[in-house]
């Protein structure tokens, strides 16, 4: 099936318009932390069209059109959406698509995630879906976009073609996205009034035009005249040598917002909601009164280099490098910063939480092994598939064969189970007949048994059999994961939440290599990311459960997998594979760390569903 051609975009200014003449659907989209571009919703996309219509410099109070949104902005000159209650920023794009697609009937599809909320799917997606859905296919593979799941339209579900596991999906019709012709008119002032053009009295955009007060105010007393300063003095030793040169928002004048010198650790992104461009001065002049005298002289060298131009006429302000933090919001640190530095006064800026990811460190001599678990290593080597097991014989293995079968659906392909498998013509195998049906000895299930046969021989062919409605496992299900080892061993550091006890510590380390048979590109070269990879368990009688099960499961080869990266979106990589692991270990800041209270739990039940159990790993 083809492929839908996605919007093209054409930068003019930093947004994107459609030729001229031409209808084309808008879709604001912003850029997640997998670095993929989600839609915005089409009455979100209205109302910046609107805003964008009245000053394609401005910027756009989301929260106006969308309680949930309450707590973000859009600059449109620098092209990111700024969140006011902790300062992250994200890039966004003003894409374009044809009239006659999804956004532009109002179709949007979404899939049920765990905690039973509906979420959309990315628009290309959502518009390939869609076309799919028009032409009456009954199924659709989404691989050609990256992704291993299939689309399922007679039973609204999609289905992981790795794991078997279905998810619900629906299609709703919802408001059309905007439609535009040609260019955008030129800008005006910010903000604009529904009707009056009177500035609106939200809470957002009083605080976009107090700081844009503030900054004007700022600005004018930046551009006097002031007499030449000496050079700055070099701080001493053993002094502060973090004293960072901090560029306020580019909503100033359109560069990257708040960022720190690349010779200092990283600030937190400091927000400004809105403020007016700077006067445009000459490359190369001075300008007068710019505060260039409060970086440190071989900062001021370096933070052109990497940081790119700061904008003409606004000051740098000195954010010092001190241990700890304070409960400061960030929106309301950035505009004091703004103020005391105008005032000539030090400015003190909090720092954003880094997770603690590694232990202190640990002498070899304090490394143990974990009680109750033979060894400190474990190794796969190559796996060497076992030809001899026909996908025929494994089904029948598990299947007794059901001689009238009831009148309901085949869950594989969707076709009554009175009638002939949906694999007929696709898939030939000598002695299994299309309209044969087999239930399966434990679970119970029943399905054609060419269905099952297609199945098996999409799989990894390991002799296992699960099935596709309940998960049970028939055999011991194996995995794809590449050759590497397992290190495990005890620390004498406690997690938080296990004051204590001690901790045990599991490295992973995986080369990169070639694909095997078994993978999505045999022969193709893989990439393995982030190796060595450590992850923490509590050492109690639970955790080291855990640890013999997780033993278990990397000798199944079934902790990681070769795909594409939900992080970076490189394929052909190796990826965890549906067994969670805590790879903080001083904190949670990222939801992968410690405490956890279900954690452990939650685990074991992820263990088992891979046919990892306390029985088999005493076996």
């Amino acid at each position: 099936m083809s492929r839908p051609g996605q919007g093209v975009m054409m930068p003019v200014n930093g947004l994107g318009f459609p030729p001229q003449n031409v209808a084309r659907v808008v879709v604001w989209e912003w850029l997640n932390e997998h670095s993929r571009w989600r839609p915005y919703t089409a009455t979100v996309c209205h109302h910046i069209e609107n805003v964008l219509k009245e000053d394609a410099r401005g910027s756009v109070v989301l929260g106006q059109v969308d309680a949930q949104l309450v707590p973000y902005i859009i600059d449109l000159q620098s092209m990111h959406q700024f969140r006011q209650d902790t300062g992250t920023m994200r890039p966004v794009r003003r894409n374009f698509y044809d009239p006659s697609s999804a956004p532009g009937k109002g179709i949007v599809w979404e899939w049920e995630n765990d905690g039973g909320a509906w979420t959309a799917y990315d628009m290309d997606i959502c518009i390939t879906i869609q076309n799919a859905y028009e032409k009456q296919h009954p199924w659709l593979d989404l691989s050609s976009l990256g992704f291993c799941y299939l689309i399922y339209f007679n039973s609204m579900s999609q289905m992981n073609r790795q794991t078997r596991r279905r998810r619900r999906l629906r299609r709703r019709l919802d408001l059309a996205y905007p439609l535009t012709v040609g260019s955008i008119p030129k800008s005006q002032s910010w903000p604009v009034g529904a009707s009056s053009g009177q500035p609106c009295s939200c809470q957002q955009c009083l605080l976009v035009n107090s700081t844009r007060a503030a900054s004007n105010a700022i600005l004018a007393s930046q551009r006097r005249k002031a007499p030449p300063a000496p050079p700055p003095p070099q701080p001493p030793p053993g002094g502060p040598a973090g004293t960072l040169a901090v560029r306020p928002s580019a909503t100033f004048a359109g560069a990257a917002l708040w960022a720190a010198p690349a010779a200092g650790p990283a600030e937190p992104a400091q927000p400004l909601s809105a403020s007016p461009r700077s006067p445009s001065v000459p490359s190369g002049a001075p300008t007068p009164g710019q505060n260039n005298l409060n970086r440190p002289g071989p900062q001021r060298a370096t933070s052109v280099s990497a940081r790119a131009s700061i904008p003409p006429g606004v000051p740098a302000l000195p954010v010092k490098n001190l241990n700890g933090t304070g409960p400061v919001h960030p929106a309301l640190a950035g505009m004091t910063g703004i103020l005391l530095c105008a005032a000539g006064l030090p400015v003190c800026l909090t720092r954003a939480p880094k997770p603690i990811l590694h232990p202190p460190p640990v002498s070899k001599s304090d490394v143990k092994p974990v009680p109750g678990v033979p060894g400190v290593c474990r190794k796969t080597k190559k796996k060497h598939l076992k030809r001899s097991k026909n996908p025929e014989d494994v089904v029948r293995r598990y299947m007794q064969k059901v001689k009238n079968p009831p009148d309901e659906d085949c869950t594989i392909c969707m076709e009554r189970l009175v009638t002939a498998s949906g694999y007929e013509g696709v898939l030939r195998h000598k002695g299994v007949r299309p309209e044969l049906v087999g239930r399966l000895g434990r679970c119970g299930h029943m399905y054609h048994l060419l269905c099952l046969v297609a199945m098996y021989s999409n799989g990894n062919k390991d002799g296992s059999l699960q099935c596709p409605t309940c998960k049970a496992i028939y055999g011991e299900k194996t995995g794809t994961q590449p050759p590497g080892k397992m290190e495990f061993h005890l620390i004498p550091h406690s997690l938080p939440g296990f004051a204590d006890t001690q901790t045990i510590r599991i490295v992973y380390d995986i080369p990169t290599g070639i694909q095997g048979p078994e993978h999505p590109n045999p022969g193709k070269k893989f990439t393995a990311r982030g190796f060595p990879r450590h992850c923490y368990l509590p050492n109690n009688e639970k955790g080291r459960k855990v640890l013999r099960l997780l033993i278990t499961a990397w000798e199944r080869r079934l902790i990681f997998t070769i795909g594409t990266s939900n992080t970076t979106g490189e394929s052909d990589t190796v990826v965890w594979n549906e067994i969670h692991h805590k790879t903080e270990f001083g904190s949670n800041l990222t939801g992968h760390g410690y405490p956890d209270a279900s954690y452990l739990d939650n685990v074991l039940a992820e263990l088992t569903a891979q046919g990892v159990s306390e029985a088999v790993a005493k076996a």
